[in-house]
């Protein structure tokens, strides 16, 4: 009996590498999520080898993206696709319902509109209110990015906190912390900078309404962040989409 085709997609992003195998019926039958700690081809090597050994003899296609796709497109000489074209193709064949989705990454942010044609804002140049800015912030309380989302959970009170800049957040946390301002408090405080950032910095006054997905990593692994957001756009739980395996939408 013939094997059916497989199709690999990487998304190879600025601080993780996602790996999903999607089988004819287009089931995520395979999916792994892992820091490269800069070692995109060590992380990119065990990633591919461990595929190939669950699916041994079997046929199939891939497809790279993310920011580091096409660095890894030439290595491998596999095919590329935009990180856009391949999160908007994912959204709209798994999530058609979606309105406006928010997607957050290691070192990147998105809002993509999709009521009237496709609308993308991006961040620039800066990580701020992306995971990377999390982790730093989580360091500053002396924990990880699950422990400050563990201590969000029993805030109390909300401090403004600037996420365009790491360094211009720690100046605002630094004094919370020196007059005995609660860890519970200052780590909901950081997820909401995350969203005033987002929301504030790349909707760019635009209305974030009707049905909004919650995508990537940060958004998959934080409960408390999209909490936050949910609160701050006042949605209703059926306007709520959080669909499984969010953090491999972009490797889909």
């Amino acid at each position: 009996m013939k094997k059916e085709s497989l199709h690999v997609g990487l998304d190879v992003g600025s601080t993780t590498v996602k790996i999903v195998v999607i089988n004819g019926q287009d089931r995520m039958i395979y999916q792994s999520y892992q820091r490269h700690f800069s070692d995109v081809r060590k992380t990119m090597i065990g990633l591919i080898e461990e595929v190939c050994q669950r699916f041994s003899g079997q046929a199939f296609t891939i497809t790279v993206a993310g920011s580091g796709g096409i660095a890894v497109s030439s290595w491998l000489n596999i095919s590329f696709s935009q990180e856009v074209i391949a999160s908007t193709a994912a959204i709209r064949h798994f999530i058609p319902q979606t309105d406006v989705a928010i997607e957050l990454g290691g070192e990147d942010a998105k809002i993509t509109f999709f009521d009237s044609g496709v609308d993308q804002r991006m961040n620039e140049i800066c990580a701020g209110g992306t995971g990377a800015f999390i982790d730093q912030m989580a360091a500053v309380l002396q924990t990880d990015a699950s422990g400050l989302n563990n201590l969000a959970k029993e805030h109390t009170t909300l401090y403004p906190i600037a996420a365009r800049c790491g360094v211009f957040a720690k100046t605002d946390v630094m004094p919370l912390l020196n007059e005995g301002a609660p860890k519970n408090d200052i780590a909901a405080s950081i997820l909401q900078a995350v969203v005033d950032q987002t929301v504030g910095g790349l909707a760019q006054g635009r209305s974030i309404k009707g049905n909004i997905a919650f995508l990537g990593g940060p958004l998959h692994f934080l409960p408390e962040l999209r909490k936050r957001f949910i609160e701050t756009l006042r949605l209703k739980s059926e306007n709520v989409i959080f669909p499984e395996n969010a953090q491999y939408f972009v490797a889909k």
